[in-house]
C-alpha cells in the first residue's frame, strides 16, 4: 500500500505497473464458473463478464498488447478481440487465480466503499455510452463503452493501492464543496489523476484509441463527447436524480443524440420532474387510476 505521496508521476506509474491489479469479487466468481465449462465458453461470454469490471477490462487489454505481433494491421481495442487473439484456454490459464479487491481492502472498509462507488459509476457510464453509441450508429460501439468504463480508472486504482490518500482527497472535498478535483489531487498526490491515467495508458501500451476517447481535451469529437457526457451523467446521477447539474446534462446529451431533454430523461431512466404531466400520471397510477398513454417513441436518426 502507498502510505505517503510518491515523488513524481513516473513513480506512480512504476508502482501500479509492478503490482498485480485485483478484480471485483463477483468477476472472479463468474470467471471460475466459466472455467468449469471451458468447452462451451466463447470470447463473448468472457467479454460480458469483464465489461462489468473496469479492473478486469484493463488487465485483459494490457496483457494482450505484447502478443499482437506484426501480422496484425490494427489494434486490439475490445475484450472480445483480445480473448479471441489469446485463445480461450490460454486466457483461463493466465487468469485462473486473480487477486480480489474485497480481500485487498478488507482492513480498509471505507476505502472499499469508495472504490465500489466509483466502479458502479463506471459501470453506469459504460451502459449509457454504449446505448448512445448504438443510437448514433457508431461503427464500434464497444470501443466507446470501454472508454467510458475506464475513464476513471486512475481513481479506482488510487482507492485500491493508496486508500489513505484517497480518503484524504474525499475528506477535503467534503469539507469544501467548491474545491476542484484537480486542485485537491495536486495538493495530496502531487499529480492529477488525468495525467496518471494518460501515463498508464502509454506505459501499458493500451490501444491509442482509448486514451484519445478518454481525453476530455478532445471533447469536440462526437465519440469523445459521447464518453464524457456518459461519465458526467453517471457522476451526477450518483448524487440522486435531483442533482442540480442534471438538466444541463440532459440538454447536452440531447444535442449529441438529436433528442429533446425530456426524451433524454426518459431514455436514461430518470424520474419525471415534479409537477410534470408524467409525474402526475405516475401518482395517478399509484392511486389506482389508469394513466394516459405515453407519447410515441422517437425514431433514431438514420445513417447518412
Amino acid at each position: 500500500m502507498i502510505e505517503t505521496t510518491l515523488p513524481d508521476l513516473d513513480s506512480w506509474v512504476t508502482y501500479f505497473s509492478e503490482h498485480e491489479i485485483p478484480v471485483l469479487r463477483h468477476t472472479g466468481r463468474q470467471l471460475e464458473s466459466l472455467a468449469e465449462n471451458v468447452d462451451r465458453v466463447n470470447g463473448r461470454d468472457i467479454s460480458a463478464v469483464a465489461l462489468h469490471d473496469p479492473l478486469m477490462t484493463v488487465r485483459v487489454l494490457a496483457y494482450i498488447q505484447p502478443y499482437r505481433g506484426k501480422r496484425l494491421q490494427g489494434e486490439i481495442t475490445t475484450v472480445e478481440q483480445a480473448v479471441m487473439m489469446l485463445g480461450i484456454e490460454p486466457f483461463f490459464r493466465h487468469f485462473s487465480k486473480v487477486l480480489v479487491v474485497e480481500d485487498t481492502l478488507k482492513t480498509h472498509p471505507q476505502a472499499l466503499l469508495g472504490l465500489l462507488h466509483v466502479a458502479r459509476r463506471a459501470q453506469r457510464a459504460s451502459r449509457y455510452a454504449y446505448d448512445w453509441a448504438l443510437w448514433r450508429h457508431d461503427l464500434n460501439a464497444e470501443e466507446v463503452r470501454i472508454a467510458a468504463l475506464l475513464h476513471d480508472l486512475a481513481e479506482i486504482l488510487l482507492w485500491c493501492f493508496a486508500p489513505h490518500l484517497a480518503l484524504e482527497i474525499q475528506a477535503r472535498q467534503h469539507a469544501d464543496r467548491s474545491l476542484r478535483s484537480a486542485v485537491v489531487q495536486d495538493q495530496v498526490l502531487g499529480i492529477q489523476l488525468s495525467e496518471l491515467q494518460q501515463a498508464l495508458c502509454h506505459a501499458w501500451a493500451l490501444p491509442d484509441l482509448l486514451p484519445r476517447l478518454m481525453d476530455d481535451q478532445h471533447a469536440s469529437h462526437p465519440r469523445v463527447r459521447n464518453v464524457i457526457l456518459a461519465v458526467n451523467l453517471a457522476r451526477h446521477s450518483a448524487n440522486g436524480w435531483d442533482d442540480a447539474a442534471l438538466p444541463d446534462d440532459y440538454t447536452a446529451i440531447g444535442e449529441l443524440l438529436n433528442l429533446t431533454p425530456e426524451a433524454v430523461r426518459a431514455r436514461v431512466g430518470a424520474p419525471p420532474p415534479e409537477g410534470s404531466a408524467d409525474a402526475e400520471a405516475e401518482v395517478t397510477a399509484a392511486d389506482g387510476e389508469t394513466p394516459p398513454p405515453p407519447p410515441p417513441a422517437e425514431v433514431p436518426p438514420q445513417p447518412q
